[in-house]
């Protein structure tokens, strides 16, 4: 299996809110790393666990905006809901033999133009 079908597997798994589902693509000594708090989930069940206990208003939804993937790397773009809550992640995945090892993530919050270029700037949405 190609890294990217990997990926595309993971977030496939994660689509069915079934956490633990997404196991069957993390190797044995998985690792999540974010940066941003300065955390660290070690292995499958710990990661399944941590977005189940995860608090939400409805079932989570996953849409891959960007895949881009190299030898070892692959690094995706995903927008993520759960009808109230809403935010982009950007997740760096290293796959070794065909299961991901290491993925580090992510969450910017968003915030509005600064006024100095308002003049230059148009909105994306």
């Amino acid at each position: 299996m190609k890294h990217e079908d990997v990926v595309r597997l993971f977030w496939d798994k994660m689509a069915t809110n079934d956490f633990y589902a997404a196991g069957v693509v993390l190797a044995e000594d998985f690792v999540m790393e974010w940066p941003q708090s300065g955390e660290r989930i070690r292995g499958a069940e710990r990661f399944a666990r941590m977005n189940s206990e995860y608090p939400a208003k409805g079932p989570w939804r996953f849409r891959v905006n960007r895949l881009v993937a190299g030898d070892s790397e692959v690094v995706t773009q995903v927008s993520v809901t759960d009808g109230e809550q809403h935010a982009e992640v950007i997740s760096f995945f290293t796959v070794v033999d065909g299961r991901i090892t290491r993925l580090l993530e992510y969450w910017p919050e968003p915030f509005a133009p600064a006024e100095n270029r308002r003049h230059l700037v148009e909105p994306m949405d």
